[in-house]
């Protein structure tokens, strides 16, 4: 993926333009939670470098004292010494392997349940715009990704600092002069590491925004498999997204040869340099400047200082992914939700009327702000009304149910329930006094029962059966072969249209909400689906302040009142005989259907006779 103003979080969170492990830094807070382990880590590793530094002090000593007759007794008492520190060094690597892993595991759990409930608590204006592919991306890998770095890679970095620094330390300690030489040579290592570095970081971004955008295809792909097998669209979407995995490898790869290339080079100059040392020490031993088993001391010291300084040469590469895609969760832990809770929430009464009250409502879609959905619409609905809202195709009457359950805010004007405007509400309390049967409800992969208690997870099974029998469901449902406890499937796959409606007419009944909101909800079904869920659907109505909305004018005819847009507008308003008598935009809709439907059914009539 291309980090360009396609991406949602890029342009609402403003995203680094460069990635950089002080991306990481963010996740402090993370770590800050769980400080024990913090400490144990650390005492883990200091005890495994202090282990490790001690052997070249021991080798010293055999060196210069323990090779003789009259030294025989040191050389056993060495050796003990050496194994214990075999011990001492194998028991802390454990224990430093065991809590940083575990914490490096720990901070991930914990991000990632963060960044989902983030995503759940962003406004409709965000997804309008994102892939679902990409998110669940940043979600997995970039966090995989992370718990590396956190895990294996910090592991060794912690090490392999304590032990360059003690390394350091002690080459001073045995040969300044020498000691100097090494560490003029630092410098000449370190710049390409920083240079290279840069290089890394990006790359690697470039790789996961890729890898990001060929799972956002996947995701899409088969979340349509249907449409697409229909089409016989497989090898093209195959090829597609072949194309995109390979265009992820690619970046990959750059990434992976630029971090090859920054090691290559770390591991020669910290070698070569210290060969040179080697040489000057070699010089001073012949002249009788220094011992055989000091020279030793110092060469141990400055081979485990190379190879700590190599090792950390790799993992940085690791580290400069790890902050690239800190950054991209960054990005979304940055966003911030436009519709929330006011600090001083106004309470809706109780029990609630249910009357609705638009005043001048004007919108525009975040998307397209130029191009407004509905003008200054003005209406009251009483309680227990039942109202449909009819209108050709993009009249604006799904949006007027977008904004009345406050998924956006509108631009101008005000929308009151039982006289309180919505904007003062806690849209969490305000969507509990609103439940909607969507034209294509969404159906989980859960049973039967689960899907009927979404939302209200502690409802009782015998509150569900309650439900699904005033929702004219229960008896299907009785009939599968789990009863409730049958799995729908992905998206309700094994349910009819029919039975899909009925278990979110349920869902909808169970929260016994006093508003409720029908969006086409039987113009997906045959005759005598519809029938049956026309049936629930009444009973359902009776009971609470109902809108509909309907392309299929049939299915309102005996609403109370009917709301007419057109382009954003209120242009009629009646009950279905008076709106008639005026022939305005709702009668030629009207006698559309009703000719046509009429036309239809004598077609198939005379068909049969013949």
């Amino acid at each position: 993926m291309k980090n360009d103003s396609t991406s949602p979080a890029a342009n609402s969170a403003g995203a680094e333009k460069k990635p950089s492990p002080r991306a990481l830094l963010q996740l402090t807070p993370y770590l800050l939670r769980y400080k024990p382990r913090i400490a144990a880590s650390l005492f883990a590793v200091t005890v495994a470098a202090a282990a490790t530094l001690a052997v070249p002090l021991a080798i010293r000593r055999m060196i210069d004292f323990g090779f003789s007759a009259e030294s025989a007794g040191l050389i056993n008492t060495y050796f003990f010494a050496l194994i214990a520190v075999a011990g001492v060094l194998a028991l802390a690597s454990g224990a430093r392997f065991y809590f940083v892993t575990t914490l490096g595991e720990r901070v991930v759990a914990d991000l990632r349940t963060d960044v989902f409930r983030h995503l759940c608590s962003l406004d409709a204006e965000f997804f309008d715009s994102a892939r679902t592919g990409e998110l669940l991306s940043r979600l997995t890998a970039d966090t995989t990704q992370m718990k590396a770095a956190f895990g294996a890679t910090a592991a060794v970095t912690l090490r392999n600092f304590f032990l360059f620094v003690g390394a350091i330390a002690l080459m001073v300690y045995t040969s300044p002069m020498l000691s100097a030489a090494v560490l003029l040579a630092i410098p000449i290592i370190v710049l390409p590491l920083v240079a290279s570095g840069r290089l890394v970081r990006k790359r690697s971004r470039t790789a996961q925004d890729t890898l990001a955008e060929a799972s956002a295809y996947a995701a899409e792909s088969l979340a349509a498999i249907r449409v697409m097998q229909a089409f016989g669209a497989e090898p093209a979407a195959g090829r597609r997204f072949g194309a995109a995995v390979e265009e992820a490898y690619a970046a990959a790869r750059n990434a992976a040869r630029s971090r090859a290339i920054l090691t290559i080079t770390v591991i020669f100059l910290v070698f070569a340099s210290i060969v040179g040392v080697l040489w000057f020490g070699a010089q001073d031993v012949l002249a009788g400047r220094m011992t055989g088993g000091l020279l030793s001391q110092f060469v141990l010291y400055a081979i485990l200082a190379a190879g700590a300084l190599s090792e950390l040469s790799q993992v940085w590469g690791e580290i400069a992914a790890a902050g690239g895609a800190a950054g991209r969760i960054a990005e979304i832990l940055a966003v911030r939700p436009k519709i929330v809770a006011p600090v001083n929430a106004a309470v809706l009464p109780v029990p609630s009327r249910g009357e609705i009250t638009f005043e001048n409502v004007t919108f525009a879609y975040p998307t397209r702000p130029q191009d407004s959905a509905l003008h200054g619409l003005s209406f009251k609905i009483a309680p227990g009304e039942m109202v449909a809202i009819v209108g050709p195709s993009g009249a604006g009457k799904t949006t007027l149910f977008q904004l009345l359950s406050r998924f956006y805010d509108a631009s101008s004007g005000r929308i009151l329930l039982d006289d309180i405007d919505i904007k003062t509400v806690d849209p969490a309390e305000l969507r509990r006094r609103i439940k909607s049967v969507p034209q294509d409800p969404v159906i989980f992969a859960a049973s039967i029962a689960d899907n009927i208690r979404y939302g209200h997870p502690e409802a009782s099974d015998d509150a569900v059966r309650h439900a699904a029998k005033r929702a004219a469901a229960d008896d299907f449902i009785r009939a599968l072969p789990q009863g409730y406890a049958t799995l729908a499937g992905e998206r309700g796959v094994t349910l009819s249209g029919g039975q899909r409606q009925r278990i979110a007419i349920a869902r909808a009944i169970l929260q016994e909400a006093p508003v409720l909101l029908l969006d086409e909800a039987t113009s997906a079904l045959d005759s005598e689906n519809e029938a049956v869920v026309q049936e629930a659907l009444a009973r359902v109505m009776s009971e609470r302040t109902t809108l509909v909305i309907a392309h299929r004018l049939a299915t309102v005819l005996e609403a109370d009142r009917i709301l007419v847009l057109d382009n954003g507008r209120l242009i009629e308003e009646g009950t279905h005989k008076t709106l008639v008598a005026k022939d305005g935009l709702y009668a030629r809709l009207a006698k559309l259907q009703f000719e046509t439907g009429a036309e239809a059914l004598n077609s198939g009539a005379t068909a049969a006779a013949e």
